[in-house]
């Protein structure tokens, strides 16, 4: 089901709980949210819908890949950007990402797996993760 974006920064500022496999409608709920937005956003955290659980979804390659209880495990090359972000109100703003990033996270069926990712699929992975921590841009 497509959920309206939450805007809060308070509600946005408060870190996720770990994600359970009964979490799995949360995250098709999140799946048909960003597939709704994908015109405007490559990105999003299950707390941009108004759940707080370690969810995020994001676009590889033009497909859409889900990760639970993702987590940065090892970061390489630092660089200065900019990001915007449909939950945040106002324009881009300056942020700090890797390059290179090494990930753990689990599948909707609760198996761990490890991936490395580099380059714009890291810069959004970072992104969500802040999210799933209560970091905003």
């Amino acid at each position: 089901m497509i959920k309206e974006l939450v805007h809060d920064p308070i509600f946005l500022a408060l870190k996720s709980e770990e994600a359970v496999k009964e979490d799995i409608q949360d995250a098709q709920d999140l799946l048909d949210t960003i597939t709704a937005h994908k015109e405007t956003c490559v990105g999003m955290a299950c707390n941009m819908i108004g759940v707080r659980k370690k969810i995020i979804c994001f676009s590889d390659s033009g497909k859409f890949v889900t990760m639970f209880n993702p987590e940065i495990i090892k970061a390489e090359h630092p660089y200065e950007t900019e990001e915007g972000c449909l939950s945040l109100l106002g324009g881009p703003r300056p942020v700090t990402r890797y390059k290179n990033i090494k990930v753990r996270y689990q599948t909707n069926m609760m198996q761990t797996r490890i991936k490395n990712f580099s380059g714009w699929t890291a810069q959004i992975i970072q992104h969500e993760i802040d999210h799933c921590n209560g970091v905003l841009i």
